[in-house]
């Protein structure tokens, strides 16, 4: 994986009795889009209050461009912009002038900078409008763009398209994919729609009841398939397998396979050289919504 923008090791967070957060451990890399999943209440707006220093943690470090919060927590924190959930601006001034206010608490960002990102996120037509009349949509362009004023390596969104028609979703996702790969940002993602993860994140990081329960990249899960067999004898099949280091899961005569589609020709044709009748052999290919199903022991998430 490319270099860390973004470390957490072994973090809690508790409230009063209650374990919110346990033993949570991930990375993110330079550039990378990564999609943190869960069912409302799993911990993900918590892990994303901690990460920007909103809230404090029991235990455990966190690490942003090699900067401890623990030791450096202004460096640590200078390099990076959020939005949590719904952005908040002075509704009786105008784009422009919120992101001056903005700027002002920030060295080096020039009003030429503030054109630069009004531009990239295309509210050149509206910035000089209150933002009482922005829509949402609107609104949330203008987070983005005050979120990277600064320039930060490293973007922390939470929920940022609750609201949001799908007209506006796509119009979101969009600006957020030009940002990374205009300027190389970092960004974790917290949501719980899952083809908000598909569409739009490299990798996701799957949360349930205050635990990291699956990381894995989108490409992996997209190069891989399900092949359910009826193969017999079952039981001398199922051993063979084994042997041969197959992860699948086994259900009455069928079985489940996971495999990289372009070896079961390859499989096919080794089943029937040791002897086994093949009947049935259906590749199934696995949504994230599935593995997420699994991953989460049946948690809900919206699709």
């Amino acid at each position: 994986m490319q270099s860390a923008v973004l470390k957490v090791e072994k973090v809690d967070k508790q409230i009063g009795r209650k374990m919110i957060l346990q033993d949570i451990s991930i990375d993110i890399g330079q550039g990378e889009i990564v999609g943190l999943l869960g069912p409302n209440g799993s911990g993900k707006t918590t892990l994303i209050r901690l990460i920007v220093g909103l809230m404090k943690k029991n235990n455990g470090n966190i690490i942003i461009n090699g900067y401890s919060q623990d030791e450096n927590f202004l460096q640590a924190m200078s390099s990076v912009g959020a939005i949590i959930e719904n952005p908040e601006f002075y509704s009786y001034l105008t784009g422009f002038e919120n992101l001056e206010m903005y700027a002002a608490m920030h060295d080096g960002v020039t009003e030429e900078r503030i054109q630069e990102v009004v531009e990239r996120v295309r509210l050149e037509d509206a910035i000089h409008q209150k933002v009482k009349t922005y829509s949402l949509g609107m609104k949330q362009r203008l987070g983005i763009a005050q979120a990277i004023l600064h320039r930060p390596n490293l973007l922390i969104l939470d929920e940022p398209t609750n609201g949001l028609d799908p007209a506006g979703m796509k119009e979101f996702r969009e600006h957020l994919q030009m940002l990374v790969k205009e300027e190389g940002t970092s960004v974790l993602f917290a949501t719980h729609l899952l083809h908000e993860v598909e569409e739009l994140c490299d990798r996701m990081i799957i949360i349930q009841k205050g635990q990291i329960k699956a990381s894995t990249h989108l490409r992996d899960m997209e190069g891989k398939e399900q092949v359910l067999m009826n193969i017999q004898p079952v039981e001398k099949a199922v051993s063979w397998l084994d042997a041969h280091d197959y992860t699948y899961e086994r259900n009455g005569a069928r079985v489940l396979l996971q495999l990289n589609k372009e070896r079961v020709p390859e499989l096919n044709k080794q089943l029937v050289l040791a002897g086994f009748d093949v009947l049935e052999m259906m590749p199934q290919k696995q949504s994230i919504e599935e593995a997420f199903m699994k991953w989460t022991e049946g948690g809900t998430t919206d699709a």
